[in-house]
């Protein structure tokens, strides 16, 4: 019951976590200008990683999509790759998920089988979550550098050189939605080690005798004492020393004796 408990929990939480960096890609707010020295503006700028806006006092909103990519900062493009690549690991391990829980059956699928996929997806879910935690903090220090750089050239007179920038609505959602997705996807693992089926290290084998039982009878035996004489020195059944001749040398039958 746990185990299926950690999978279902594991499945859910990151499913929240792969639609928020979803929305997170989507959103236009990632970055939003700073209105700290000028509360009062008729214009409001925010970017994304898609395009750029521009709300004005009056409610109206202009929204411009990015025209070029080789246009755009390095670091710029890595997050939209990261953010993609975040996405499309996820819903693969989503999909995978949903075939390894242990609540669905499907055909003759073993245990094994289902531990194997809930972990390939745990480990998609973990890389994705990584994905967009790392693409979120990206653009983070993207920004952070470029508000710095623009709060110094302000403090040194050039006031109109450009404006500073801060964070917006969909950095949070990323890292939440990140952070989900981690969850998730260790809850994932977590519940891989439950489903894998309980077996002995070792597997005893009995072996019974094919034919009937036969008893052997064992008879006493000499145990030797390693030092015995010459086996030719033995005198036993069918073994008889040949006679000796004149000349003390031992004559041994011929062919010819025994026709």
């Amino acid at each position: 019951m746990s185990t299926t408990l950690c999978q279902v929990m594991g499945f859910l939480v990151s499913s929240l976590g792969i639609g928020g960096s979803i929305m997170a890609t989507a959103m236009d707010t990632w970055s939003t200008q700073d209105l700290y020295d000028n509360p009062v503006t008729a214009v409001f700028q925010y970017q994304g990683l898609w395009r750029s806006c521009v709300r004005q006092s009056s409610g109206f909103t202009e929204c411009r999509p990015y025209f070029t990519i080789l246009g755009l900062p390095a670091m710029f493009q890595a997050v939209r790759a990261l953010m993609i690549v975040g996405i499309v690991l996820g819903i693969l391990g989503l999909f995978v998920c949903i075939f390894a829980l242990k609540c669905i059956r499907i055909g003759s699928m073993e245990d094994t089988a289902k531990a194997n996929m809930t972990l390939t997806s745990g480990i998609m879910f973990i890389v994705a979550g990584l994905c967009a935690i790392t693409g979120v903090s990206v653009f983070a220090n993207m920004l952070v550098t470029n508000f710095w750089m623009s709060t110094t050239n302000m403090y040194q007179g050039m006031q109109n050189v450009q404006n500073r920038y801060t964070f917006g609505s969909a950095l949070f959602v990323g890292w939440v939605a990140g952070g989900l997705a981690l969850v998730g996807g260790i809850m994932m693992c977590l519940a891989c080690k439950g489903l894998v089926p309980e077996e002995s290290r070792y597997k005893a084998v009995s072996y019974n005798a094919s034919g009937r039982n036969i008893s052997y009878r064992t008879g006493p035996y000499k145990v030797g004492s390693g030092y015995e004489a010459d086996p030719k020195t033995r005198k036993g059944t069918g073994y008889e020393e040949a006679p000796r001749s004149e000349d003390g040398r031992r004559s041994y039958p011929s062919k010819y004796d025994y026709v």
